[in-house]
């Protein structure tokens, strides 16, 4: 049965598990959410609180990016590893993958909402502080690899590829960052992230922001 994933490509959470597919080599029906029907109905009956991505499957309904990709890890064992088998190293991926979640996206999400017109706590410079210190710990912890977690591209690469292209946009990684500069762009050249990079290139329209120059 085909993999069937509700996704729409400009979403970073969309991103990360279209990352996955991709890097799996696993064939899946995109079905766009842009409003339109059926697909919009189909999603409201399938997502539980209305959020994306939504993957079916052979008669299960898996929410969640981070869940998706443990399901095609699961599903798929003979397909290129996103999770180590070892699960010292496994920890270590998904302990990265919440990193990215929890103190990359989430700040950047409150430092962009003023501009879809919503207030930002304390005027944004908390989120801005958060966004720095995870900039220095990413920035360390670049210093001597080329991924980020368990010697290998893996489920933390997929979380951090969109969030890490989303934040520099609105919260530039400036040159007192270059480990963590130099890891954006192994990301956005990754050819699983490229791929899914492109697709959402037509969505940039109308995205309230400038995107700088030389960032993708």
């Amino acid at each position: 049965m085909t993999l069937t994933l509700y996704q729409h490509p400009f979403s970073s959470y969309c991103q990360k598990a279209i990352t996955a597919l991709y890097e799996k080599g696993l064939p899946f029906e995109a079905k766009l959410l842009d409003r339109s029907e059926p697909v919009a109905s189909e999603f409201a009956a399938l997502s539980p609180m209305g959020k994306m991505p939504i993957l079916v499957h052979e008669g299960r309904t898996v929410f969640e990016a981070t869940a998706i990709i443990e399901y095609l890890e699961a599903r798929f064992p003979e397909t290129t590893r996103l999770i180590p088998a070892d699960p010292l190293a496994a920890a270590e991926v998904r302990m990265w993958e919440r990193f990215f979640d929890n103190y990359i996206a989430y700040p950047q999400w409150r430092i962009f909402a003023p501009r879809l017109g919503m207030e930002a706590d304390d005027g944004g410079e908390k989120w801005r502080a958060m966004a720095d210190k995870a900039y220095g710990v990413l920035e360390a912890r670049m210093a001597d690899r080329e991924w980020v977690a368990a010697d290998m591209f893996s489920m933390a690469d997929c979380a951090a590829a969109p969030h890490l292209l989303y934040i520099d946009w609105c919260y530039p990684i400036t040159d007192e960052y270059p480990n963590l500069r130099a890891y954006r762009t192994r990301l956005t050249q990754r050819p699983s992230y490229a791929r899914a990079l492109d697709e959402a290139r037509p969505y940039r329209v109308g995205v309230p922001m400038d995107i700088p120059e030389g960032r993708d």
